[in-house]
């Protein structure tokens, strides 16, 4: 019986992507990218990314932020949201990584309207004030510092932004109720997690949607 689920799950993701989410060149480029220059092969999946421009296309953003480029699959799908005078700025700590991510950019045709800064976030997050505020703001990175990106998410934020968090289900450790007494990834997520539940100037899901549904998005509105 659970086999069975196994496979009818299998089945319904990728169908899912196929009909709703199908790559074409430049996405697939950018996901080969990954292994092909050594880097960590935990990019969002398609429907993930097409839930971003769902999202982005909801808020009418024209401002968009990432926090986390890894090889810019993300950032593809992100920006292909916007107009044609819209701006998508991504923040990325490895300079190895924000090559890769311009790349994946140039090679989508959306290299004008994309900037890939390199840097820890905690650090250019201030600077970006000038620029604020995002229409929707998409944390991807370091899970430690998730509660800072929050902050600062939500300073850079109008009412209607949207701001979502990738990660943020884990398997379910982050959800129980000990999750307080786990690594310092499962208990910043947990707490980003029961934040953005309970800020009254959010209003906040989370779903679990990635390929095998052990993780997911953390959806968040701001409403005030």
């Amino acid at each position: 019986m659970a086999n069975d689920r196994e496979q009818a799950r299998a089945f319904i993701d990728q169908r899912l992507a196929e009909i709703f989410a199908p790559e074409d060149e430049a996405l697939r480029a950018a996901r080969e990218a990954t292994a092909a220059n050594d880097m960590p092969a935990i990019e969002i999946s398609p429907i993930q990314g097409r839930l971003l421009q769902v999202l982005a296309r909801a808020c009418k953003a024209r401002s968009i932020l990432e926090i986390g480029a890894l090889a810019g699959y993300s950032g593809i799908w992100l920006a292909r949201a916007l107009p044609p005078d819209g701006r998508f700025i991504s923040l990325e700590v490895s300079e190895k990584h924000a090559q890769v991510a311009r790349a994946s950019l140039a090679r989508a045709n959306i290299a004008a309207k994309t900037e890939v800064i390199v840097g820890p976030a905690t650090e250019l997050l201030p600077a970006l004030l000038v620029d604020a505020p995002f229409d929707l703001i998409f944390i991807d990175a370091d899970k430690p510092s998730y509660l800072t990106y929050l902050d600062w998410a939500i300073k850079l934020a109008r009412p209607g932004t949207v701001i979502v968090a990738d990660n943020c289900i884990r398997g379910g450790p982050p959800l129980r109720d000990d999750y307080a007494q786990s690594d310092d990834t499962v208990r910043t997520v947990g707490e980003y997690d029961r934040r953005v539940a309970s800020d009254p100037r959010l209003l906040s899901v989370a779903l679990a949607i990635d390929e095998d549904a052990t993780d997911g998005f953390a959806i968040s509105v701001v409403v005030g």
